[in-house]
């Protein structure tokens, strides 16, 4: 590879690092080019999954500001930028890995905190952003809820209170 290209290449991961959300570095080691283009599919146009090679991209990683990503940076490693949702990015990931026990997930970094494997399937374990504001919505609206039945019932037992002591002072007048 040239000078000029690697200093091109650089210069695109560089700016696929700064305008994404996060990065996921996996090996590929034994997938058909097939099965890259079937995972290319499953993450889907929030994610770009890209193969470079180790030196470039720890270059390119230490320009952006990303640290964190030397140590898994051995071996043949893609990377898969997430611009968009990142746990649907990384439940795809876990889910093709899966299928294809050959991609390996080894690490990556979500808004400049380095992740090991493990945080990333705990990531893809998370419920969509979709559903997760859904039970915040129905939370706030229970708490809404009750705190209108509470109002609703103070003027009820008031009414009742002053029932009572009506009721009282007639049976203790007669």
């Amino acid at each position: 590879m040239a000078r000029a290209d690697k200093a091109t290449a650089v210069a695109e991961l560089k700016s696929e690092f700064e305008g994404s959300a996060a990065a996921v570095l996996t090996e590929y080691r034994g997938l058909t080019v097939a099965q890259l283009k079937q995972l290319r599919v499953a993450l889907g146009e929030n994610a770009k999954f890209a193969v470079a090679k180790n030196t470039l991209t720890k270059i390119a990683a230490n320009e952006a500001g990303v640290s964190g990503l030397d140590d898994l940076l051995i071996g043949p490693t893609a990377v898969a930028f997430v611009k968009g949702d990142v746990v649907e990015a990384a439940k795809g990931l876990r889910d093709f890995a899966k299928a294809n026990p050959l991609l390996v997930i080894k690490g990556g970094v979500l808004d400049g905190k380095a992740l090991d494997a493990t945080e990333i399937t705990k990531l893809a374990d998370l419920e969509s952003r979709e559903v997760l504001l859904a039970k915040l919505a129905g939370a706030l609206k229970a708490k809404q809820s009750a705190a209108a039945a509470m109002f609703a019932a103070l003027p009820t037992n008031m009414a009742q209170l002053a029932e009572a002591l009506r009721a009282k002072r007639e049976e203790a007048g007669e």
